[in-house]
Formats: structure tokens, sequence, C-alpha cells
């Protein structure tokens, strides 16, 4: 009957009390939670940042916890010649894709060969859905997969140095973006003694296989940050004691002239490499404190972005060795 109670499904109501409102669960999360923490003791705040660097002199504090990221998705590199040189430049490949009934010449042999020797998984699948990973790319038969680069965050390079017991050395590169020149110069960064290589987030080559390939491996043994800011890391590294010099063609002072000065050359130095057309860009070239000119004949107006980057690194090397 309807209103009775008792009848099955009925919920029967055991208190005439009123439910909690603003003054009961709500009241709690409301209430205050103290007075409001001096800027120097806030850990993001620039106070607490000069204050550290001022008593223990290891540069501005730095957010504690995990704090690499990836690139995204995983990338396939697709093509025999692709994947074998992939291989043979120790690119982190984590599998490696064959299609069923793919001819066995001699590269298909060694990329076998290779990933038995690397300890990289091989697996056969049908061509169809070789062709579907791959996007309809033309694969010969045969891809691979490179996992998501896991970037280092940029205060971590001035760690990276400081745990050598050296002054840190750093490459920036300002809007490069042909992977290869991101890979080329993170070879050079890694065969001169750099500590790490910084790129912005936006506008800019990745780590891409490409960028892995041309860097002939040695991405995995230098780290390779992102900043969203270039602008503020650049100032960042400047409040943390580096002296900050980019590459211009009219720039005031010489590479000489640079690697000549003991308190240049030798001390905290970050080198910002800018753009194969453009150059530095206007805010980048302002916040840096010199910008320094590589010598060239009057028949050539400018270097690569990778070829100047190694002059560079290879005379900054020279001047410390």
């Amino acid at each position: 009957m309807a209103g009775n109670s008792s009848r099955r499904g009925a919920i029967r109501k055991t208190s005439k009390k009123p439910t909690a409102g603003s003054g009961g669960r709500v009241k709690r999360g409301l209430e205050g939670k103290g007075p409001t923490p001096r800027a120097e003791d806030r850990p993001y705040h620039k106070a607490h940042k000069a204050k550290n660097a001022k008593e223990g002199g290891q540069g501005s504090a730095r957010k504690p916890g995990p704090r690499r990221r990836n690139s995204g998705d995983a990338e396939m590199i697709v093509g025999r010649n692709p994947v074998l040189e992939a291989l043979r430049e120790g690119v982190p490949v984590s599998g490696v894709y064959v299609a069923e009934g793919a001819e066995r010449d001699g590269r298909l042999k060694e990329v076998f060969q290779l990933c038995a020797e690397m300890g990289i998984s091989l697996l056969e699948i049908n061509r169809r859905e070789l062709d579907r990973i791959t996007s309809e790319a033309v694969h010969q038969g045969l891809a691979a997969k490179v996992p998501p680069y896991e970037y280092a965050h940029p205060d971590d390079l001035l760690d990276h140095a400081r745990s050598q017991g050296e002054k840190p050395l750093i490459v920036v590169l300002d809007q490069v973006t042909d992977p290869r020149n991101l890979g080329a110069i993170i070879r050079s960064a890694a065969g001169f003694g750099a500590h790490g290589v910084v790129i912005p987030e936006r506008r800019a080559a990745s780590m891409t296989a490409s960028a892995w390939k041309t860097s002939a491996g040695a991405a995995a043994r230098i780290p390779v940050a992102q900043t969203v800011n270039l602008t503020r890391q650049l100032k960042a590294y400047q409040e943390s004691g580096c002296f900050v010099v980019g590459l211009a063609a009219d720039g005031d002072l010489s590479l000489r002239e640079l690697v000549e000065d003991p308190d240049l050359a030798q001390g905290a130095l970050v080198v910002v490499v800018g753009s194969e057309g453009g150059g530095l860009s206007r805010l980048v070239a302002e916040t840096c404190d010199r910008l320094v000119s590589i010598p060239m004949s009057s028949s050539l107006e400018s270097l690569n972005a990778g070829v100047a980057a190694s002059v560079v690194l290879y005379a900054v090397a020279e001047a410390r060795a």
C-alpha cells in the first residue's frame, strides 16, 4: 500500500535530525591553516632560492622528488636501413617487428643478430598488422619501437657537474628545429665534457629517433633536459653562478678572448646555440651575459648550428684541460 513504510524496498527514516550543512562537515573544510609562511620559507619563492644560494653556495633551491618527464608516445622506426642503423648506433630500441614471409637479406640477418646480442625482443607479425602499427609507412617488412625519451630537469645538470667535482658546462639550444643538428650537438657535448643539453619544450627539435641516431648513442651518456621558458631558465642559471654566452656572428666577444680568460672558460659556463637560420631570438640574446663570435673568413657567413657548437665546445675543453 502507498505509504506503508514496512513494505519491501521502503526506506525507514530513523532520525529526525537535520543533515549536516555548511555548519557541519563543510565548516571543518573552511577552517584556517595558520599564518602564511615567510617568503624565504616558501620553496618556490625567489627569496627562498636567494637565501639558499647565500647560505650554501649551491645555487637555487630545487623541487624535491622525481622531476624527469618523458617525451610522450613511443616512436616507430621503419625500413631496413633505418632500423639497422639505429641498432648499430645504440638507439634504445624496445622491440623489433618483422613481417611474416619477409625476404631474409643481409640487413635482416644482421638485425636478427644484433637483437639477439642486445637482448631486444623480436616479434614476427602479419603484414597487415605491421601496416597498422607503422601508420601505412613503407616499412619493407621491418620496424623498430623506440620508447619515449626521459628528459632530465634543467637543474639536474648543475647537480651532475657538482657530483663530479667540476664546474658546470651546459649547452642550451634556442629554436634548433633539425633533429639531426640536435643529435650532432648532443654527440659533441658528450665528447667534449659538457654536463648536459637543454632544449625548449616548444618550437624546437626533440629527442626523436632521428636525433637518437645522429647522436650515435651519446644521448644515453649525457642528460638532455627540457624547459618551458628558455629565458627564465637562463636567468636561473645566472642566479646559480653560471656565466651565459650566446653564439652570434656579430658577438662583441671573440671565441679566442673567451677561452683565454680563465674566469670565463674554466668557470661555470652556459653556451647558447641559436637556430639554423635566424640565430638567437631577441629575448635570449638580451638575457646572455655576452655574445661570442667565431672568427670566419669573409667568404663564409656562418656555420651550421651543430658545427658551431662543436667548435666552441672543443675550444672550451682545450682551455679547461
